[in-house]
This record gives structure tokens, C-alpha cells and sequence, in this order.
């Protein structure tokens, strides 16, 4: 599951987007509103949690913008705001919950799972990811190329699902260190190096048509050879 977290606290935003890569989720963090509008235009994403108050495109715009795309991804607000009125112009514009803050996390992990559920009871979505003959099963996790089972570790599987998730884009190392590693710091970039010669190792080396592919002083991508 791909979660859009827009926060512009810079506290709350690390405490949302480590805890939730710690019960499997992956997340990007976006700090503005600018860059969370980028994201969702660009992106595919299967959840969007919004704080309202940001200092340029508020929460409430965001909301705005993901409907008028027509993007039907279920939209949580985090909001300081607690009155009845804000909470109705939220569910008005197209969210589909309101969370007020203090976040208790746990209730943050119930209302998340309870949008998942009422979200795929209407929309029947394909849970495994494809490129060429490898397949990765969001559901049970199995990994297999030419019907050959692949065993990767929990976080080679986290990787592999990011980059599948992004077929035939190219992903920087801050982006991926982001994403897998819940960080943002450039001296863990070897670290990316090192996971992709895992995965290469495992995913590429016994077959002609190798998928993952490097793009010089970028980053890495998955690609199909057709």
C-alpha cells in the first residue's frame, strides 16, 4: 500500500511517516502543498492523508484537486480543526475521513484499514504487480519470474514493490531512501547500491532479459525489454 503523507510539521510528518513504513505501508512525505500537488498528478497512490493547515495549497484545495482529476483514491484529513463545519466542508469536497489531531496512532492504523476495506469493496483492484514474466503478490508476497518462486528478504521486498510500483520510471536514491528507508539522508545512498546488487543477484542473474536497469548519475528503474 502507497501512502501520500502531507504534512508541513516537521515533527509530525517524521513521526506519520516512520510509523507507518514500520507496519509495511510506503510512504512519501510531502512538506507543502506545492510539491503534494506535483506528487499526486505524477504518482499512483492508494491513500492520501492531508493536513489542513499548510502554508501555500491548503488541505482542503488538495481535496479539491484529487476529485476534479477524478483520482478516487480515498483522501484522510488530519486536522487541528475539530469543529463540525470543517469537518463537513472536508467530507463536502470529497474526503473520505477526519482525523483530528493529537494523532493517536493506533486509531490512525484503524480508520487507514477501514477506508482500504470500503475502498475495495467498490473497486476490484489487481494485487499483483507485473513486468515482463515477474510477478510480485502484494497479498501473500510471493515473488516469481518464469514461474520460478524468488525469496527475497522484507526489505529487498519493499524495494522491489517500490520500483515495480513505478515501472519504466526512473528513481533517484533520494527517493528511494525515502521511501524504503523512511530517511532522507544522503550519507545512506550506498545502501541503495548494495540492495540493488541484492536484488539483480536474485531478480536478473539467471536470465537473458535483465529488468532492473541503472541510469547513469540518476538513479535505478525496472523495465520491461519490450
Amino acid at each position: 500500500m502507497k501512502i501520500l503523507v502531507v504534512e508541513d510539521d516537521e515533527r509530525i510528518g517524521s513521526f506519520l511517516t516512520k510509523g507507518l513504513a514500520e507496519v509495511g505501508y510506503f510512504v512519501e512525505w510531502a512538506q507543502d502543498g506545492a510539491m503534494a500537488r506535483t506528487l499526486i498528478q505524477d504518482g499512483s497512490w492508494d491513500l492520501f492523508i492531508l493536513d489542513v493547515m499548510l502554508p501555500d495549497i491548503d488541505g482542503f484545495q488538495l481535496t479539491q484537486l484529487i476529485r476534479y482529476k477524478k483520482i478516487d483514491t480515498p483522501v484522510l484529513i488530519l486536522s487541528a480543526l475539530g469543529e463540525a463545519d470543517d469537518k463537513i466542508k472536508a467530507l463536502d469536497l470529497g474526503a473520505d475521513d477526519y482525523l483530528t489531531k493529537p494523532i493517536h496512532f493506533p486509531e490512525l492504523l484503524s480508520r487507514i484499514n477501514a477506508l482500504r476495506r470500503r475502498y475495495d469493496m467498490h473497486y476490484s483492484k489487481d494485487n499483483v504487480l507485473v513486468c515482463a514474466d515477474l510477478e510480485v503478490n502484494l497479498d501473500t508476497h510471493l515473488v516469481q519470474r518464469a514461474g520460478k518462486e524468488i525469496v527475497l528478504s522484507a526489505k529487498e521486498f519493499r524495494f522491489l514493490v517500490y520500483l515495480m510500483e513505478n515501472q519504466n520510471k526512473v528513481l533517484t536514491r533520494s527517493q528511494i531512501l525515502q521511501v524504503v528507508w523512511s530517511t532522507n539522508m544522503d550519507t545512506y545512498t550506498n545502501v541503495v547500491d548494495v540492495y540493488i546488487s541484492y536484488l539483480r543477484n536474485k531478480i536478473d542473474v539467471d536470465f537473458p532479459d535483465k529488468l532492473i536497469r541503472t541510469v547513469k548519475g540518476t538513479g535505478y528503474m525496472i523495465a520491461s525489454q519490450k
